[in-house]
C-alpha cells in the first residue's frame, strides 16, 4: 500500500514539474538521452570488440 501511494506521488511530483519548469525539464530529457547515447555507444564498442 505505501509503495503505490509513494510511486503515485512521484509520478505526480513529475508532471507537476514537468507542467511548470519546461526549461528544467528540457535539460532534464536531454541529460536522459545523452546518457543512453552514451551507453549505447559504449556497448557498441565492447561488442565491436569482442567480434561476435
Amino acid at each position: 500500500m505505501l509503495k503505490k501511494v509513494l510511486t503515485w506521488g512521484a509520478v505526480a511530483f513529475v508532471i507537476y514539474y514537468l507542467a511548470t519548469s519546461p526549461q528544467g525539464a528540457a535539460g532534464f530529457v536531454s541529460g536522459i538521452l545523452g546518457w543512453l547515447k552514451s551507453a549505447a555507444g559504449a556497448l557498441s564498442m565492447f561488442l565491436t570488440h569482442i567480434k561476435l
